[in-house]
């Protein structure tokens, strides 16, 4: 079967010759680096944000600002833009690569470069590095996902919060390649109690007998999307739980899906090398991607 991801996207040569910002200024993609002291690529110590752009609006704007500041206040990073900064580096970014939709942006903060290469925080001392990628970027996921339950977990806020839209991903990226190595295409964690938590890189939903259950959000981040899907069903009569579910609950889930900034309802259809219900997109997912769809061109 073909190799699938979920952030596949159709290719775009405008891509080649994107303009990126930089700490305030414009660079070609191939003039677009950082330092290598910099904290961010040194020790993943930054946060970041993915945002879509739809007939020329970034799509809960609002949002994605409330989590990035409240993410940067966390982790004691004075990201020296305020709300208004940061939008405006956004537009300035999307006017500049001349995209009106069909876009996604990279919105990344890291605490700067160092003066010498190790840990300690007072080494950045430069202020925060700011950057954003922006590209064309229309969604082509050709079929529905297989994913693999990994040993790779979820864990307790005292270690790295999972809330936290952090650059440090490894726990994440070795869960992908369990999955990989498992032949499916994208990993299913488990939180720690062993219930189904979310995948690698995505929030994660099933479907049985006509009621919507995710995970309580204890142990996943509390993806913007996620909590969208949940208002949606909650405003059109559809049955909604966030609770604790088992493997076996999943097994037996008549559909699944995926949720994310980037593939919006992504449908699954095999866990484990069991199917999931048709094996296709099902009857809830579709009518939830449709309800998504009119909220976000609202």
């Amino acid at each position: 079967m073909t190799d699938v991801s979920t952030h596949q996207a159709q290719e775009d040569a405008r891509n080649d010759t994107i303009q990126i910002w930089v700490n305030g200024e414009l660079k070609p993609r191939a003039e677009a680096t950082v330092n290598v002291f910099d904290s961010g690529f040194m020790l993943g110590d930054g946060v970041w944000e993915g945002l879509r752009l739809y007939d020329g609006r970034w799509a809960f704007l609002d949002e994605h600002m409330d989590r990035l500041f409240e993410a940067a206040k966390a982790i004691d990073i004075d990201i020296e833009l305020d709300r208004t900064g940061v939008v405006a580096a956004l537009e300035q970014t999307r006017t500049a690569n001349g995209m009106t939709t069909d876009a996604h942006a990279r919105l990344m903060v890291t605490r700067g470069v160092k003066t010498r290469p190790f840990q300690h925080p007072s080494l950045s001392q430069q202020g925060p590095t700011v950057v954003i990628i922006m590209e064309h970027s229309r969604p082509s996921i050709p079929r529905p996902l297989r994913l693999a339950t990994v040993p790779h977990i979820r864990g307790l806020p005292m270690t790295q919060d999972p809330k936290l839209n952090s650059h440090s991903k490894l726990n994440c990226i070795l869960a992908c390649i369990a999955a990989e190595k498992a032949g499916a295409d994208e990993a299913l964690m488990l939180d720690i109690h062993g219930f189904v938590n979310t995948t690698n890189a995505c929030n994660f939903f099933i479907v049985r007998k006509g009621a919507v259950w995710t995970s309580t959000g204890d142990y996943c981040m509390n993806g913007i999307t996620r909590q969208k899907v949940i208002d949606l069903c909650r405003a059109n009569d559809i049955p909604v739980y966030e609770r604790n579910f088992s493997l076996v609950d999943t097994y037996g889930a008549d559909e699944a899906f995926l949720t994310g900034t980037f593939g919006a309802q992504t449908p699954v259809s095999e866990i484990d090398g069991r199917q999931i219900g048709s094996g296709t997109a099902g009857p809830i997912t579709l009518r939830l991607r449709q309800l998504y769809k009119d909220l976000v061109l609202s």
